[in-house]
């Protein structure tokens, strides 16, 4: 049996990456990693490595001696905390994906998952149904690494033959574990306050419409890339991905079909500015014809599940 690595396992999309690959593949085959000591209780089922994956030989000495043949490398700073540590998102960004493709070009990897984002489109970019080829000039410190990284990914491909794939997520929803410092969480944290009784305050404006995706949709799309024939993969830098696309206040009101008495009010900071550059419909026809792509999930079918499962007490306790 081939062994995975998944590098940020601990995070909104490495929690549920783990869990699915386990399932498939074995508990024992699948390793999740992340810069946590302790080893969190829902990934205990299977082996648990703390690691820093700046922490270049270390991290090549792991993969070599286990002979890890498939790497998810999900570790990075996400774009509201990368605006106010610059230097230290580049770095996390940007080296532990040197490290993960100098290792498939020497031919320990055979095939690596890298994430990029919608964050890599800026200002400029059409922000409408916007296509796979486009412009692309990020005002953010994460975007402008997930473009770098994109090309990088593009270039190890081309001139080394490495199996990298990637997507470009837009905002992922899911029950199972906390905001993560995103520009779109506050389309998470709004399940929790709503289950709580609180009172939303929303850190962008009522009208703002981003794209957006249930987690169960994003884990299918990226296993479903991963298990194509590499002749299908037709993008080496990142596939667009759409999933809905909604607004603060489009997402309050189907809350409030459920929750009557729930409220929300708007007060945009600085992710406002953020959010300002990020498109409102993506244009994912790559997706869909090289690979099968198609969503599950509508906007009404997101809140459906999001309430029925929530745990509020993670956010009590964290």
């Amino acid at each position: 049996m081939k062994k995975i690595l998944i590098i940020g396992s601990c995070g909104q999309i490495g929690t549920e990456l783990v869990l699915n690959l386990r399932s498939r593949h074995g508990d024992s085959n699948v390793y999740a990693a992340d810069l946590h000591v302790d080893c969190p209780v829902k990934l205990s089922g299977g082996p648990y490595v703390q690691m820093d994956v700046l922490k270049k030989e270390a991290v090549r000495d792991f993969i070599i001696s286990k002979k890890i043949s498939e790497v998810y490398l999900l570790a990075a700073l996400l774009s509201a905390k990368a605006e106010k540590n610059p230097a230290f998102a580049w770095e996390l960004n940007m080296d532990g994906l040197f490290t993960i493709l100098d290792l498939a070009k020497e031919g320990y990897i055979d095939k690596i998952f890298w994430p990029s984002s919608i964050a890599v489109f800026g200002p400029t970019t059409p922000q409408e149904n916007t296509p796979q080829l486009t412009v692309m000039e990020p005002s953010t410190v994460y975007g402008i690494s997930k473009q770098a990284g994109e090309r990088w990914c593009e270039y190890y491909h081309n001139h080394y033959g490495v199996d990298v794939r990637s997507i470009r997520y837009p905002g992922l929803i899911s029950y199972t574990s906390l905001p993560g410092g995103g520009t779109t969480d506050y389309a998470v944290d709004i399940f929790y306050q709503a289950k709580l009784g609180n009172e939303f305050s929303c850190f962008l404006a009522d009208d703002t419409v981003l794209p957006m995706m249930y987690m169960e949709d994003a884990i299918r799309a990226t296993l479903e890339l991963m298990d194509v024939p590499k002749e299908s993969v037709k993008i080496r830098s990142s596939y667009n991905l759409s999933g809905c696309s909604f607004t603060p206040k489009e997402i309050s009101e189907e809350i409030q079909k459920h929750i009557p008495e729930f409220k929300i009010t708007y007060a945009p900071d600085f992710r406002q500015a953020i959010a300002d550059t990020w498109p409102g419909s993506i244009d994912d026809s790559f997706a869909r014809s090289d690979w099968g792509w198609g969503e599950k999930y509508n906007l009404e079918m997101l809140v459906n599940v999001m309430l029925e499962n929530i745990d509020v007490s993670m956010i009590s306790d964290a």
